[in-house]
């Protein structure tokens, strides 16, 4: 929208009407309208959030007798995230009449992460008291937000805590045994919430206790459980798992049984995982047990499954480029590529004769090189492998695409043979000399090539790193001084994997002088970031020295960082020097974010696959949505490609780089709220805390684990067959804004 425009809008002494709807994700907005809050007091807590800045002037709105004031400020003081807000949040969570207060007091102390009043947590997680005047269902959602809460700060945690953590587990569990033993209605929203925070605080003796939720009629409570199963490798419910698997008629319950079944590599369930693979009717139970198979790295899988990839291939080959097919196809090639090759499981003429097949199939498809095939070949026949790439002398020499998407495979054939070479470094057993020392004539020739494109040289240095040679060092010293960020960013990280070294140290140090001043002028701060994580590593009194020197960047993220890494050496706390985020944003800014709450605001994505739109959650990430809003305004979207596809997880945009490290030149701070990652959510992909900056993702099915960790800003509405549809690759050809009154 023009300035002019803007200023006609927002006339001096307007103040906006806006409607704030801060009541927990598990209720419908539509039937619990909230009046309105006066822009004067909205941009307050806008603003105060946005700088990161916990002080009176939010603390006291805490104390506002407007409950939808004292809401919105406890959400704000959570996603500040200092620990001088925890005592008055407590205090909401404790005493405050509203319950929807207390739930986001006790939502926004899971944010802040700190132990410091986690017992006021678990006094609300015991037996419901029932306290006059609070209905049950609400109590129970307060109850809900504590078991969250106690959760993230259980996972985030130091080592040196596990007393803390064990009884914070504890907690948890014994919160999940009530409701699993009630004779009455258990509370629906407590079991998700509290399945999720055990998968984070990972407690003692979880696998009895999760297991129970296993017989439930209600499908999503099966499939979290199941969930967390998978994710803490627990066997518990195996058994469980195998009948859900074949006879559930919820595809995500059966996906989820897989990936339990898969992840304890639970032998018994070969024949039905390979059943699923083959024949589900589902796309989403299908990958996950084509994953499982890769678990288990049973051989008898890889005939059916190479010639089921060979019918994907060329059903995306022959049907114009279908993606749900090429995806499915690359889950086979990462599977086979799991699968044992050579000595203890001789691979028969069959299963060669399969996999050649496949590997034909892949190249037919389209003349690229594809990460998941190259290892699954160098898995396969590591010799006869890299005696294939003899034939290639250099990275300008491997094969690449044409039109729309020639930039793209031109780089990304090359990172595709990288990710084969460095697994050569991975095999076990360990495979020939001659054929490691293969593998890193290849990646060198590959790094010296001055053709070599800058996107592809940090996952050639990644694979080169693999087989640990002497001179990695000082290759990692050489690229510290490149001038793409993401390589130095890459070359930091491998100088902090090696021994402490004082001649790493010195670079280390000459590097951060020089990275400092990049931030001031608009660079992207990974980096410099790479680099203080490395320093910290080393040890020394000179390379804590330059750690100080990073608190006083204007970069709020380098400085928390160095405040982290400092007090993890024992160098000190530092912690008044975080200060404030020195936010890009003005009252004008603020005040357009807040105009759209009310309305309904959408985008149309349209890609080389059709097109998909998505409504925004301009109430509960204003600033989240204003920021896609006005970069899509500005085409900033326009002709990027796609660079990571996850079946039955994400797909993932927004990179103008292409490799899933690029971003808008600047971050934005997250806008967490209890909106949960059903299937179609919209969210900001992450770094850590506050990196976001314009790549976003769109969920293909609830993905529980990310609830209150990353922000959700939207949901697909319409096209949703269209993002299943896409694969990696594939372009954003504009995305389209509307706005209007509901």
């Amino acid at each position: 929208m023009p300035i002019a425009d803007l200023r006609k809008l927002f006339s001096a002494g307007l103040l906006l009407a806006v409607f704030l709807t801060t009541a927990s994700a598990q209720r419908s907005r539509a039937n619990n309208p909230s009046p309105a809050i006066p822009a004067n007091i909205l941009l307050r807590i806008i603003r105060a959030e946005d700088e990161r800045r916990w002080g009176p002037d939010l603390q006291s709105l805490l104390g506002e007798k407007d409950a939808k004031v004292r809401n919105l400020a406890a959400l704000a003081a959570g996603r500040i995230g200092d620990e001088r807000a925890v005592t008055a949040l407590v205090e909401l969570l404790q005493k405050d009449s509203d319950n929807d207060v207390r739930q986001m007091a006790a939502f926004a102390v899971g944010e802040i992460e700190s132990p410091i009043r986690a017992d006021a947590l678990i006094e609300v997680l015991g037996p419901p008291a029932r306290p006059s005047g609070r209905a049950p269902e609400f109590e129970a959602e307060v109850r809900g937000r504590a078991i969250e809460a106690l959760g993230k700060i259980a996972a985030a945690l130091p080592d040196s805590e596990k007393d803390r953590k064990r009884v914070y587990g504890e907690a948890i569990l014994n919160a999940l045994k009530f409701e699993a033993g009630q004779r009455s209605m258990p509370d629906r929203l407590i079991i998700l919430l509290g399945l999720t925070a055990a998968l984070r605080a990972k407690p003692d003796s979880a696998g009895p206790v999760i297991k129970q939720f296993l017989n439930y009629s209600d499908p999503r409570i099966v499939a979290d459980a199941l969930n967390t199963l998978a994710r803490l490798r627990l066997k518990d419910g195996n058994e469980e798992a195998r009948q859900l698997l074949v006879k559930h008629e919820d595809p995500i319950v059966r996906a989820n049984a897989a990936r339990v079944l898969g992840a304890t590599e639970d032998k018994q369930s070969f024949d039905a995982l390979l059943d699923r693979a083959l024949r589900d009717n589902d796309l989403r139970v299908r990958v996950s047990a084509i994953r499982a198979l890769g678990g288990l790295k049973d051989k008898r899988a890889t005939v059916q499954l190479s010639r089921r990839g060979v019918q994907l291939f060329k059903t995306a080959h022959l049907n114009n480029g279908s993606g749900r097919a090429r995806n499915e196809g690359l889950e086979i090639l990462t599977a086979l590529g799991l699968i044992p090759a050579g000595t203890a499981q001789k691979t028969s003429g069959e299963e060669a004769a399969a996999i050649i097949e496949l590997s034909l199939a892949v190249r037919a498809m389209s003349n690229e090189n594809i990460p998941e095939d190259e290892i699954a070949h160098a898995r396969e026949t590591p010799g006869e492998y890299v005696q294939y790439l003899k034939g290639f002398e250099s990275a300008a020499e491997l094969p690449s695409n044409s039109g729309l998407q020639k930039t793209f495979y031109s780089w990304s054939s090359i990172t595709a043979r990288a990710a084969g070479l460095g697994e050569l470094g991975r095999i076990k057993p360990q495979q020939p000399i001659e054929v490691a020392t293969a593998a890193q004539l290849q990646l060198r020739r590959m790094l010296d090539d001055r053709r070599t494109p800058p996107q592809a040289i940090p996952n050639i240095l990644t694979a080169y790193a693999v087989f640990k040679l002497k001179d990695l060092g000082g290759l990692a010293r050489t690229y510290l001084g490149n001038d793409d960020v993401i390589v130095r960013a890459t070359a930091a990280e491998l100088l902090g994997e090696v021994p402490p070294d004082e001649a790493n140290a010195r670079v280390l140090i000459d590097a951060l002088r020089v990275e400092l001043p990049r931030i001031e002028k608009g660079e992207m701060n990974d980096a410099s970031l790479a680099i203080l994580d490395a320093l910290a590593k080393q040890k020394s009194a000179a390379a804590n020295d330059a750690l100080k020197t990073a608190l006083d960047s204007s970069d709020h993220l380098i400085r928390r960082k160095a405040v982290a890494l400092l007090k993890a050496n024992g160098i000190g706390d530092f912690s008044t020097r975080i200060g404030t985020v020195r936010t890009r944003n003005s009252d004008l800014d603020y005040r357009r974010a807040i105009a759209r709450i009310g309305k309904h605001v959408t985008a149309t994505v349209v890609t080389t696959k059709g097109s998909f739109v998505i409504e925004f959650l301009a109430e509960d990430a204003p600033l989240t949505v204003d920021n896609f809003i006005m970069l899509a305004r500005k085409g900033f979207f326009n002709g990027q490609t796609i660079p990571r596809v996850v079946p039955n997880f994400v797909i993932q945009a927004g990179d103008p780089r292409g490799d899933t490290n690029g971003g808008p030149g600047y971050q934005i701070r997250c806008e967490i709220n209890e909106v949960p990652y059903e299937r179609g959510a919209v969210g900001m992909a992450l770094s850590g805390k506050d990196t976001g900056g314009s790549q976003w993702f769109v969920t293909h099915s609830p993905q529980p684990h990310l609830d209150g960790g990353y922000t959700v800003f939207g949901r697909v509405i319409s096209g949703m067959e269209v993002v299943d549809n896409i694969a990696r690759g594939d372009i954003i050809r504009r995305v389209i804004v509307n706005e209007r009154q509901v």
